[in-house]
């Protein structure tokens, strides 16, 4: 099947009819959806199918156990009202430059295997990278099992409603040690191509980053008949906060967002006892990215200080820089611009993804393609026909570059 196809019949799924995003939450019906569209292609092209303890999905051309393979391909979930192209690019791009190898009849050297990580964009679970994260020994089981989604159901519940075992969920060493490198393609989440006119581009580092709660306790009261000075409201508080924190991003060169909040009791005549907020910050480097976070703090507890409120705040998870493989880097370089002499950019990124996590086990690289916007994790998230294709031939170039030697 072709890339248009392949992309038509992933369209529907998971579709908001009010937002047109996608809602691909791990392990529910539109998961479980995308996860047999995966199957099916694999079985299609005759490929050896798989699904590892942690729920991961594999199709694998030549021997699974033959060591050194080279893996490519990305996650099929979504944010809530996320795009199109965010995870699903990587995987349909994956097959098709697997396809195109074929047409080249290029001569495999090496196992290949097409990945869909599960649960990357962590909106049910509040953690990103859950599937690889487990692979890799980077959240223990223990941790796993805690996870509980916004109507209460556990990871391991949600996994076995799925059909998925959770009792064998965890590291997977001997699967890593199998894998002599890694390629995921992306669409990219900046204009840095579109900037410079390139189709594709490298991948040179993701960003450090990291997500904190921020919970801010004040006294349930009511709306009409509480004097202003009698009150403990953490809602001013925390919209000083929001505030605060655009101005330290600003400041360092770096970005810092409250994107979700919960509100109790969340009545329209009621002062809120408690305000709760989800910081999402990033930056170029360690030391930036401390100097912002921590001024959001200072910030914050003045602020509730002042309006005699309690606040507690709760790193949930952290990611430090990741570096991609230098000489895996320089030889997807050396690979692209073989044929045109032409230097292909190289670009960091604010936006993690499973490759960062796996780059501490194995070999890792990205590839990146043009968005002209910039948006994404939105229904407005785009990427051209033209770069769309030029992004599954890059990705072929790289495969026969590193697998059929």
């Amino acid at each position: 099947m072709s890339f248009h196809g392949m992309w038509a019949e992933l369209l529907p799924i998971g579709r908001s009819s009010a937002s047109g995003g996608y809602r691909r939450f791990a392990w529910t019906g539109a998961d479980g959806e995308c996860r047999a569209w995966f199957r099916a292609q694999a079985e299609t092209r005759g490929l050896t199918y798989e699904v590892d303890r942690n729920g991961n999905q594999w199709a694998w051309l030549g021997d699974p156990a033959g060591g050194d393979a080279v893996v490519t391909g990305s996650h099929l979930d979504s944010v809530p009202d996320g795009g199109a192209f965010d995870g699903p690019l990587g995987v349909v791009s994956s097959f098709a430059a697997l396809d195109e190898l074929r047409d080249r009849e290029a001569q495999f050297t090496r196992p290949l295997a097409v990945v869909n990580f599960g649960d990357e964009e962590g909106a049910r679970f509040g953690l990103a990278c859950v599937g690889s994260r487990l692979t890799a020994g980077q959240l223990t089981v223990e941790q796993a099992h805690r996870l509980t989604d916004g109507d209460g159901v556990t990871l391991p519940r949600a996994m076995e409603a799925a059909g998925h075992d959770p009792e064998a969920i965890g590291p997977d060493p001997e699967r890593l040690a199998r894998i002599g490198a890694f390629v995921e393609l992306h669409v990219e989440q900046g204009r840095a191509l579109d900037l410079t006119g390139d189709a594709v581009g490298i991948a040179s580092a993701i960003w450090p980053h990291g997500r904190w709660r921020f919970d801010f306790r004040g006294e349930a009261n009511h709306a009409g008949t509480t004097r202003l000075a009698d009150r403990r409201d953490p809602m001013p508080s925390y919209a000083e906060t929001v505030l605060a924190a655009r101005r330290e991003a600003e400041l360092a060169g770096a970005v810092a967002t409250f994107g979700k909040i919960a509100v109790e009791p969340n009545g329209v005549n009621a002062i809120p006892s408690l305000v709760r907020g989800w910081l999402d910050s990033r930056a170029a480097d360690q030391e930036t990215l401390d100097t912002v976070v921590t001024g959001i703090e200072h910030a914050a507890r003045a602020y509730a200080a002042e309006h005699g409120v309690d606040l507690d705040v709760v790193r949930e998870s952290f990611t430090p820089v990741v570096e991609f493989d230098h000489a895996l880097r320089d030889e997807l370089g050396r690979i692209l611009g073989r044929d045109t002499g032409l230097e292909v950019p190289v670009l960091g990124t604010g936006a993690g993804h499973d490759a960062g996590i796996l780059s501490a086990s194995i070999p890792t690289a990205m590839l990146f393609v043009r968005n002209p916007t910039g948006v994404s994790h939105s229904p407005a998230e785009s990427a051209a026909e033209d770069d769309c294709v030029a992004g599954v031939r890059a990705l072929a170039d790289v495969l026969e570059g590193l697998a059929c030697r």
